[in-house]
C-alpha cells in the first residue's frame, strides 16, 4: 500500500545581527566583508562565506565567476575546499553566508545551491558533528539552521558507493 511520509526542517530567525551570539555575529560580518570582494562581473550576484573552525580560526571565501559559467565556483565551496586543503583535521563549527545583488535589494536570505549543500553535507558527515548554517541577505531576517541536514534532508550518502 502507498504510504506518505513527511520531512520537517527546523531553523531559527533573527531580525538583527545584534540578536546573534558574538561568534555568529563576527562570522556573519566576515562573510559580508568577503562578499564585497567577490568576482561577480557576469551575474552581479555577490556571495561571501565564512567558516568558524574548532580552533577559533575564521576562513572566508567568495564566489568566483568565469565567462564559461560552469567554470565558476560558489563562495561556500571556495571556503570549504580551501579549509580542507589547508586545515584538513579541523572541524567546521559554523558557516555564515551573505549575499547581495547589484541590481536589486535582496530581502530574503539566499540558501546554498544543491551542489554546495551536498558538499556541506559531506563535510558534516566526515567530521561527525553538525555544522550550524547562518544565512543573511542585505535586508530582512537572518536564518540559522542547526545542521546542514535541515537544508538537505535526503543528501546522497557515501555508503551507497561502498562495494560489497
Amino acid at each position: 500500500f502507498k504510504m506518505k511520509k513527511e520531512i520537517k526542517i527546523q531553523y531559527s530567525t533573527y531580525s538583527s545581527i545584534d540578536e546573534l551570539d558574538k561568534d555568529s555575529a563576527d562570522l556573519l560580518l566576515a562573510a559580508q566583508e568577503c562578499m564585497t570582494k567577490a568576482y561577480a562581473v557576469y551575474s552581479g550576484f555577490y556571495v561571501g562565506a565564512a567558516l568558524l573552525l574548532d580552533d577559533g580560526r575564521i576562513i572566508t571565501g567568495n564566489n568566483q565567476e568565469n565567462i564559461a559559467f560552469p567554470s565558476s565556483m560558489c563562495a561556500e565551496r571556495v571556503a570549504l575546499y580551501f579549509c580542507k586543503a589547508n586545515a584538513p583535521d579541523s572541524k567546521v563549527i559554523k558557516i555564515a553566508i551573505a549575499a547581495r545583488a547589484a541590481d536589486a535589494l535582496l530581502e530574503d536570505p539566499i540558501t546554498p545551491c544543491g551542489a554546495c549543500r551536498q558538499v556541506m553535507a559531506e563535510y558534516e558527515r566526515i567530521q561527525e558533528e553538525n555544522m550550524q548554517v547562518i544565512l543573511k541577505a542585505e535586508a530582512g531576517e537572518i536564518l540559522v539552521f542547526d545542521s546542514v541536514a535541515n537544508l538537505l534532508p535526503l543528501a546522497f550518502q557515501s555508503q551507497t558507493l561502498i562495494k560489497k
